[in-house]
C-alpha cells in the first residue's frame, strides 16, 4: 500500500477537484481581465491607441531595456566577485548585497528623490562647494533617476541567482579553462558566463516582472507606464473598462516573461561541484577595487537610504507618532496576519495534493493556482474588482424587492482586498511549504499507510509536525510581503482604511519625505525578516 495514488484512473480528477477551488483565486481575476480584452469596446480602444498606448508602450519598453542592462551590469559582476574571488570584506558583502530586498522600491524612490532634488543634501552640498548645482540633472524630470532606483531595488534577483550559479560551477571550470590557455577574464566570458546564463536569465526575468508590477516608485517619478496609466484610468478618469483593457495587455507581457523565466529554469541542468572551491585571490589594486565596487553598491542601495530614513524619522516621530499612526500600523499588521494565515493553509493543501497526485492535470492546476505572484498587483486589483462588482450588482438586485437599498456590499470590503492579496502571495507560501514537503521521504509516508493511517491522518500526524518550520517560514514571508505591498491595498481598500504603505504613498504624493520616513522605517524593518531567512538558507548551501 502506497501513500501516493499513482494507478487509480480517477486519481487525476481527485487531485484536480481538491486543487481547482484554490486555483480559482487566480483564475477568476485572470479570466475577468482576459474576457474584457476579448470583448473590446471600439471607442475605448480608439482612445487608448490614440492618446495612451503609444506613450505607455514606448516608456515601458524603454524602462525595461534600461533596467535590464543596468541590473545585469550590477548583479553579475558582484555575484562573480563574491562567489569566486577573495578580497577584503568579501564575507560581509556576500550577504549584505542582498539587503536592498528589504527596502520596497517605492521607499527607495522617495528617499533618492529627497536626497538628490534641488533642496536635498546632495545638491545643497554641491552649491556649497561649487557655488551652483544647475549642471546637476533634475531627478524629478529624469529617466536616469528612476532607472537608478529600480536597479538598486531589483539587482539582488540577478545577484542571488548568478552567485548560486557561480558557486555551483566551482573552481574546476576555471582551472580547466586556464589549462587550455585562457586568461581569467577570457575564462569568465567564454566559460563561466555561458554556463551561468540560465540562472542569470531567470534572475533577469524576475527583476523585469518586478519592474512591470511596480507602481509606487514609478508614480514618485511621475513616469507613465502600464501600471500608472491603469491607475489613472481607474481613479482619475473613473473608466473601469479602459483600466481593464490596459490590464489585459499587461497580462500578455507578463505571461511572456513568465514563459521566458520557466524556460531559463528548465535549462538549469548543469552538474554541481560537490566540494568547496578555492577562490581566486585578488592582489594589489584589484582587491581594493573589488571592495570599493561592492561598497559603492551597498551604500547606494541600502546604507545611505537607511541612514536618511532614520534621520528623517527621528526628526518627526515626536509629532507624527500619534493615534492615527498606530491605526495604520494595526491595519497593516491585521491585514498581514489574516492574509498569511489564509495563504499558508491553502499552500499546505496545494503542496499536499501535489504530493499525493502526480498526474499532469493536478500539476497544471497547481501551477495556475500559484501564477498570481507573477501578475502585477494592479492587474489583480482590476481582475478581482470586475467579478465582485458584478456579484454586488446581483446581490443588490435580489435585495431590492425586500426594500433593502445599498451602494455596495462587497466592493471596497476587506474580503475583496483579501482575495486579491491571497491570489498575489499564494505562490510565496506554496514554494516555502513545498520545499519543506520535499524533505519528507516517501518511505515515511508509506510506513504510515502500512499502519492503516489514511491520507488525512497522515497529514495530521506526519506532515504537520515535520512541516512546522516550513509553514512558519511561509507565514512570515507572506505576512511581510503583504505589509510591504501597496498597489492592491491602495486600489481595493475601503475608504479611510489606510495601511503604512498607503500612508507612504499619500505623503510622498505631496513630497513630504520626512513625514513618509516614519511608516517607511517600520516597513523596512519588517522587510528585513525574509531577507535574513534567505541569507541563512544561502549560507547553509555554501557550507
Amino acid at each position: 500500500m502506497s501513500f501516493v495514488d499513482r494507478t487509480a484512473p480517477a486519481s487525476g480528477w481527485r487531485g484536480f477537484a481538491l486543487a481547482a477551488p484554490i486555483a480559482l483565486l487566480t483564475l477568476i481575476p485572470l479570466l475577468a481581465v482576459v474576457g474584457l480584452a476579448l470583448a473590446p469596446q471600439a471607442e475605448i480602444w480608439q482612445h487608448l491607441w490614440q492618446y495612451v498606448l503609444p506613450r505607455v508602450l514606448g516608456n515601458t519598453a524603454l524602462l525595461l531595456v534600461l533596467v535590464a542592462l543596468a541590473v545585469l551590469a550590477v548583479g553579475v559582476p558582484l555575484a562573480w566577485l563574491t562567489a569566486m574571488c577573495d578580497f577584503p570584506g568579501r564575507r560581509f558583502f556576500s550577504w549584505a548585497l542582498v539587503l536592498p530586498l528589504a527596502i520596497p522600491a517605492y521607499v527607495l524612490a522617495f528617499v533618492q528623490m529627497g536626497l538628490f532634488e534641488y533642496a536635498g543634501p546632495v545638491q545643497s552640498a554641491l552649491r556649497e562647494l561649487f557655488g551652483s548645482s544647475r549642471w546637476f540633472p533634475d531627478i524629478r524630470a529624469s529617466l536616469w533617476g528612476l532607472v537608478m532606483v529600480l536597479t538598486m531595488a531589483f539587482y539582488p534577483y540577478v545577484y542571488l541567482l548568478a552567485r548560486s550559479a557561480f558557486l555551483t560551477q566551482g573552481r574546476r571550470c576555471m582551472e580547466a579553462a586556464q589549462a587550455l590557455g585562457l586568461s581569467p577574464l577570457a575564462a569568465f566570458f567564454q566559460v563561466a558566463l555561458p554556463l551561468a546564463r540560465p540562472w542569470i536569465g531567470a534572475g533577469l526575468a524576475l527583476a523585469l516582472m518586478e519592474v512591470l508590477a511596480d507602481f509606487g516608485a514609478i508614480a514618485v517619478f511621475n513616469f507613465d507606464t502600464f501600471t500608472t496609466a491603469l491607475y489613472k484610468s481607474w481613479f482619475d478618469m473613473h473608466n473601469m473598462a479602459a483600466a481593464a483593457q490596459l490590464a489585459s495587455l499587461l497580462v500578455l507581457v507578463v505571461l511572456l516573461l513568465v514563459a521566458a523565466e520557466q524556460r531559463s529554469r528548465s535549462a538549469q541542468r548543469f552538474h554541481a561541484s560537490p566540494s568547496r572551491h578555492q577562490r581566486i585571490a585578488l592582489h594589489g589594486g584589484a582587491r581594493w577595487l573589488a571592495s570599493a565596487a561592492c561598497l559603492l553598491v551597498f551604500g547606494a542601495a541600502f546604507a545611505v537610504p537607511m541612514l536618511q530614513i532614520v534621520v528623517w524619522a527621528l526628526s518627526v516621530w515626536r509629532t507624527d507618532l500619534n493615534a492615527d499612526y498606530w491605526g495604520y500600523a494595526w491595519n497593516t499588521l491585521y491585514l498581514g496576519l489574516v492574509t498569511a494565515a489564509v495563504t499558508t493553509v491553502l499552500a499546505l493543501l496545494l503542496a499536499w495534493v501535489r504530493r499525493r497526485h502526480a498526474d499532469p492535470l493536478t500539476r497544471w492546476t497547481v501551477r495556475i493556482a500559484v501564477l498570481g505572484y507573477a501578475l502585477p498587483g494592479v492587474v489583480l486589483a482590476v481582475g478581482v474588482f470586475v467579478p465582485i462588482a458584478w456579484l454586488d450588482a446581483q446581490l443588490m438586485a435580489w435585495l431590492a424587492p425586500f426594500g433593502i437599498e445599498t451602494l455596495g456590499i462587497l466592493k471596497g470590503s476587506l474580503a475583496a482586498m483579501l482575495l486579491a492579496l491571497a491570489a498575489r502571495f499564494l505562490a510565496v507560501a506554496y514554494h516555502a511549504t513545498d520545499s519543506a514537503m520535499q524533505r519528507i521521504t516517501r518511505s515515511q509516508e508509506d510506513a504510515c499507510a502500512s499502519l492503516g493511517l489514511g491520507p488525512w491522518q497522515t497529514l495530521r500526524r506526519l506532515h504537520l509536525p515535520l512541516l512546522r518550520t516550513g509553514l512558519l517560514s511561509a507565514f512570515l514571508m507572506v505576512m511581510v510581503d503583504v505589509m510591504k505591498e501597496m498597489p492592491i491595498t491602495l486600489m481595493t481598500r475601503q475608504f479611510g482604511w489606510d495601511t503604512l504603505a498607503v500612508r507612504v504613498f499619500q505623503l510622498t504624493s505631496e513630497s513630504l519625505w520626512d513625514q513618509a520616513a516614519l511608516p517607511a522605517l517600520a516597513i523596512v524593518l519588517v522587510g528585513v525578516i525574509p531577507v535574513v531567512l534567505l541569507m541563512r538558507q544561502t549560507e547553509k548551501t555554501e557550507k
